[in-house]
């Protein structure tokens, strides 16, 4: 099944039902037990919430907001949870991971060509941390700017599905080209939301330094005569046997 199968229907919210029945008191119980027990310790080293947006690689007309909460690995490195929203019970859509210009110099051609580039999603006040002061972010944007990612997204809300089904989509960044200008009312829904506006930030973010030089082979869908990535998953015959290490 490829990712692209199915049409796009409108984007349910957070509060639309998944498919399945309610929580018993048992299991909540449970589950209040094991978190007191429990240390979590992957999920409590989340600790910032950028709202930003994503458009599909096979095909950039489908767009939404996401929100990724991100664990630091180290200076070159992050890990993001990505949801459909900041509510309690957001769906989780996703996973991206951000490495700095350094590591993304490292890959191979045919890596890099998943992966896209911040610069532009930075400079124009599409990537916000809600509620945290600019002044505060700023070393953390400067740094982001030049980072590249790769974004899998597992579960298509937008077109309507309860569940994640189908293939992975490969996730493209906003940029300046046409094709990848995120619609302006989905924009203003978010800043809305957050009592933001997106246009000043942009121009409060006019002096973070672009990269010298942004690899071409990111954001491939620009150089790719508008070609993007799709996923099919195929049947294919079982290794019986574990290679010798």
């Amino acid at each position: 099944m490829a990712s692209s199968d199915k049409p796009a229907q409108p984007m349910p919210t957070s509060e639309s039902q998944t498919s399945g029945t309610p929580l018993t008191a048992g299991q909540r119980m449970l589950d209040k037990g094991a978190q007191m027990m429990q240390s979590l310790k992957p999920v409590n080293q989340m600790k910032q919430h950028v709202c930003t947006f994503a458009l599909y690689s096979h095909d950039m007309t489908r767009q939404i907001e996401t929100h990724h909460y991100i664990t630091r690995i180290n200076q070159d490195f992050l890990q993001c949870a990505v949801y459909d929203s900041d509510d309690s019970n957001a769906h989780l859509i996703g996973i991206e991971y951000i490495v700095s210009d350094r590591i993304f110099e490292a890959l191979s051609p045919e890596e890099q060509k998943m992966w896209h580039s911040h610069a532009y999603e930075i400079k124009s006040g599409m990537w916000v941390s809600p509620r945290v002061p600019e002044m505060i972010q700023k070393p953390e944007l400067d740094n982001i700017a030049k980072s590249y990612g790769k974004f899998w997204c597992t579960w298509q809300v937008d077109r309507g599905d309860r569940l994640p089904v189908g293939a992975p989509a490969l996730m493209m960044s906003p940029q300046a080209d046409s094709m990848g200008m995120v619609r302006a009312e989905l924009v203003q829904k978010r800043d809305d939301k957050y009592n933001i506006s997106s246009d000043a930030l942009k121009q409060s973010r006019v002096e973070i330094e672009e990269p010298e030089w942004l690899n071409p082979i990111a954001d491939y869908w620009k150089q790719s005569l508008g070609k993007g990535f799709a996923l099919d998953v195929e049947t294919t015959e079982m290794k019986l046997r574990a290679p010798f290490p």
